[in-house]
């Protein structure tokens, strides 16, 4: 086992941010990150997902990110940033390392690992959401295709086929567009989508944050920030309203075997279901901890985890944006610092 200050779970934003305050505390960290190449969940998104339809990637703080060219793929051109911003400032990332749990060993935290174990003073996790699709269950049974955004490819395989997508937020837009061009789509959704025609000011963003903060620190599970956020009235999506499409049907009740079916006797038949309905946090290794409270969700104060002091959640609730991500990764290194006594000045 191999003692360390403060051990990084993931090198996604929130992680690389985290490790670059820890840098400059002079902390003896690592990173420990499941993926095999840098880049977090970028390197995993659909390889049609351009640069032009990427909402925008914030600075990872002391580099800045050059804009590419708006047509590449955001599956090369941000783990591209990654990788460089790690040689940049030499930050200590160890992959492909998968963590399987977090324990209480006093005095230390032990961390357990597919290429050992670690003891640290401090955990900081930043382990995101990409890995933990989330799926609702509907009672039925569908003889079709069933597939999550975490394993679309393309619209290229549903050419003539019909579509029906599952879901509110902007990625269930962004697809729709891109299928509409080979394919039949059809939409549903809980509520009724909200656009947002003004700008997203800051005043707005603080609102958002504040609400999913309102949640953790009562110790609800966290509505994400990109879920409570409107969506953005763009002229793509004018355009396609225009023609007919992103029309919005509520959601059904049943799956059968060729659709899906509502309270009405009504019925849709469709080849494919595109489930566009998000992730939940990925903090199964941290069950051995036994954090989870009676509302389903940790109780936060602010990254710090309230029944663990020595553990960080970053890029969690109201930091899981890109944004979010580098102001947690400051405070939550502020705090550690703190405790492992390091100088302000260090």
């Amino acid at each position: 086992m191999w003692d360390v200050d403060v051990v990084v779970i993931g090198a996604g934003q929130a992680g690389l941010s985290s490790a670059y305050f820890l840098r400059r505390a002079g902390a003896d960290f690592v990173v420990l990150d499941a993926n095999p190449a840098p880049g977090g969940a970028w390197q995993h998104r659909w390889p049609s997902l351009r640069m032009a339809t990427v909402h925008g990637i914030f600075d990872l703080p002391g580099m800045s990110f050059t804009p590419p060219d708006p047509r590449e793929r955001a599956a090369t051109a941000v783990p591209a940033y990654f990788a460089a911003y790690e040689r940049e400032f030499g930050l200590d990332v160890r992959r492909p390392v998968a963590v399987s749990s977090v324990r209480d060993l006093g005095e230390r935290l032990g961390v357990e690992t597919s290429a050992g174990d670690w003891a640290a003073r401090a955990v900081i996790n930043a382990t995101g959401t990409w890995t933990r699709p989330f799926w609702p269950h509907y009672p039925g049974r569908f003889d079709g295709r069933q597939l999550h955004t975490a394993d679309y490819r393309g619209p290229a395989e549903f050419a003539g086929k019909r579509v029906l997508v599952v879901g509110g937020g902007t990625s269930s837009v962004q697809l729709q567009l891109e299928l509409a061009e080979v394919a039949e789509t059809f939409w549903v959704t809980r509520r009724q989508p909200e656009f947002r025609t003004g700008p997203f000011t800051h005043e707005y963003g603080r609102k958002i944050i504040a609400h999913v903060d309102e949640r953790v620190r009562a110790g609800l599970p966290p509505e994400s920030v990109v879920a409570a956020t409107e969506l953005s009235l763009t002229p793509e999506i004018v355009a396609a309203q225009a023609k007919g499409l992103l029309k919005r049907r509520p959601v059904f009740d049943r799956l059968v075997p060729g659709g899906v079916a509502w309270e009405d006797g009504s019925t849709l038949d469709v080849d494919v279901i595109l489930w566009c309905t998000g992730w939940r946090a990925a903090l199964e290794h941290l069950a051995p901890l036994g954090l989870r409270g009676p509302g389903g969700g940790i109780v936060m104060d602010g990254t710090r985890v309230a029944a663990e002091p020595r553990l960080h959640l970053v890029g969690y609730g109201p930091s899981a944006s890109t944004v979010g991500a580098n102001r947690a990764g400051r405070t939550a290194v502020r705090e550690i610092r703190q405790l492992l006594g390091i100088p302000a000045a260090a």
